[in-house]
């Protein structure tokens, strides 16, 4: 799957000239709704069938600075999946030159409109194959 990329933006920096820390997690963001979309099922569907995704944990590395306007490329991956959990990782590098600027994990849950806990393989099965897909393909990557 082709990864994210950002464009970083002015008023993304701070007065050192580097994006301010705080920009990644929207990166992140912005990458994880990219990934939900380049698979079928973006928040607009997510929403649709009454299924909401918050954010319940952020871990962040951060390695080397972005500044004004390179460009990033955030790859995600999805970490861990149980069917009402899902960990992504992100690994966000400088696209032109390669070098590793921050990496990080997203926690997540799912849950209806009321807030009650979902569990996907009772109703979206589609969906909660193709996330235990991607768990199990990063396991097998991890391993070797």
């Amino acid at each position: 799957m082709q990864p994210y990329i950002h464009k970083v933006q002015y008023y993304e920096t701070d007065k050192m000239g580097i994006v301010h820390h705080s920009n990644y997690i929207r990166y992140m963001e912005e990458a994880r709704v990219d990934f939900l979309e380049k698979i079928g099922w973006g928040f607009d569907r997510l929403e649709q069938e009454g299924i909401v995704s918050p954010v319940v944990g952020v871990q962040v590395r951060y390695k080397q600075p972005a500044r004004f306007p390179e460009r990033i490329v955030v790859v995600v991956q999805i970490h861990k999946y149980n069917g009402t959990l899902m960990h992504i990782g992100y690994e966000m590098k400088n696209a032109a030159t390669g070098q590793v600027l921050c990496t990080a994990i997203s926690e997540h849950c799912f849950l209806d409109t009321t807030g009650k806990p979902l569990r996907l393989r009772h109703n979206w099965e589609a969906l909660d194959g193709i996330l235990k897909g991607f768990a199990q393909d990063y396991e097998k990557a991890q391993s070797k």
